[in-house]
């Protein structure tokens, strides 16, 4: 992703290597020519019948703790923070699995209610659809700790802190390994599923036909073709009044669109919020833009921000948190692909990234007072997966 006005050099360091590797694989497409796919499996399909606590005990952290995540989470202490919370305010919190993915492992997600009023907006947080990109998991736990001990008045809040769960498998393996090197972005079936949702997935635009800027223009073979994906969206299906999906890295906050240079209709209201969300942090606020017109050539294709906004119906926003760990001057952070996108001391990135999630929903829950108009109410149904191709035949 790209990188603030201030950090070029790092972005085109970053431009180059990726061009270099996609360009010694056979998959030419970006990014993840070195990514292998799973053999195909059912279970995706798998019953979603399994308790977080008992889940959380049968995780596991490697030992001793990898240098390189010294300050960094392992999935196995994430869950547990988020079971203390439940555990801590049953009538609060619950986490739950809306879906599995490609190889089986549940995608949890966590609900915050507030209890002293009834609930009048909704807002969903999920992180890491791309399996190096670790500081969003890291700031939707502790942005679940911060609404725990001050929930905000008559919103509720929903994070998914881990959208890509065997992703993040390889990636702690590889820490644990220490194994450098390894590039990894994409869910086991080797889709990016960042390029996997309904809207805007061509582009008619010159640039995508011009050796170089076309391996940028790509989405997956189809629509929602992932069970990681299609959990996510019938969890948004339920009804919300803003999304944010956070990655890394480049210090903005996007929003939409990201396919198309057209404008979107709630542009007024989408920048207000994300400029409200940037003053708010306590380090240099990020750069607000819509996500096409960062580069003139860019065109982000099957982008979750768009089809959260026009399936949805929702306030969309793509946060890319951190300004990197990639040092030019350091060779030995070139080749380290986890600390391209998590910084050796994560915390002033983790404030950051809370302080501005928090604004946002404070300001929902005091959108009649703060907004020119009160977002329209969600309708809030049942949180179902959505079916895959083989269980909608046998229907």
């Amino acid at each position: 992703m790209p990188l603030a006005p201030g950090n070029r050099l790092p972005m085109l360091l970053l431009l180059l290597l990726l061009t270099t590797s996609s360009l010694a694989t056979p998959r030419a497409g970006f990014p993840h020519g070195a990514e292998s796919r799973s053999e195909p499996t059912t279970l995706a399909e798998r019953p979603c019948h399994v308790a977080f606590s008992a889940w959380v005990r049968h995780q596991s952290v490697p030992t001793p703790h990898p240098e390189r995540a010294v300050h960094w989470h392992f999935g196995a202490q994430l869950g547990q923070r988020l079971l203390d919370l439940e555990e801590a305010r049953p009538h609060m919190v619950e986490t739950r699995c809306i879906g599995r993915s490609v190889e089986g492992r549940p995608i949890w997600a966590t609900t915050i209610t507030p209890r002293t009023q009834p609930v009048r907006h909704r807002v969903l947080v999920f992180a890491q659809l791309h399996a190096l990109e670790w500081i969003g998991s890291e700031v939707a736990v502790s942005l679940a700790e911060r609404l725990v001990s001050a929930p905000p008045e008559g919103v509720e809040v929903v994070l998914v802190p881990v959208a890509n769960p065997d992703g993040r498998f390889r990636v702690e393996s590889d820490l644990a390994a220490d194994r450098l090197g390894v590039y990894r972005r994409a869910n086991s079936n080797g889709v990016d599923l960042n390029r996997d949702w309904s809207l805007h997935r061509e582009s008619d635009v010159i640039w995508s036909r011009l050796p170089f800027f076309h391996r940028y223009y790509h989405a997956s073979d189809a629509p929602l073709s992932q069970p990681e994906t299609r959990a996510l969206d019938a969890l948004a299906a339920t009804g919300f009044d803003a999304s944010f999906s956070l990655h890394a890295f480049g210090g903005v906050i996007y929003i939409p669109w990201a396919g198309t240079w057209a404008p979107v209709e709630r542009e007024a209201e989408h920048l207000a919020m994300a400029r409200a969300m940037s003053l708010a942090m306590p380090g240099r606020g990020y750069r607000v833009v819509q996500l096409s017109r960062y580069f003139r050539w860019f065109r982000g294709l099957g982008m979750e921000i768009d089809h959260m906004h026009g399936v949805h119906g929702t306030q969309s926003f793509l946060m890319e948190l951190t300004r990197s760990g990639l040092r030019p001057l350091q060779p030995s952070t070139w080749k380290d692909y986890f600390r391209w996108y998590n910084p050796v001391d994560p915390a002033p990135h983790i404030r950051d990234g809370v302080a501005a999630l928090h604004k946002a929903i404070q300001l929902y829950a005091h959108s009649n007072r703060v907004l020119n108009t009160a977002p329209p109410m969600p309708q809030v149904r049942p949180i179902l997966p959505t079916p895959s191709p083989k269980q909608a035949q046998r229907h």
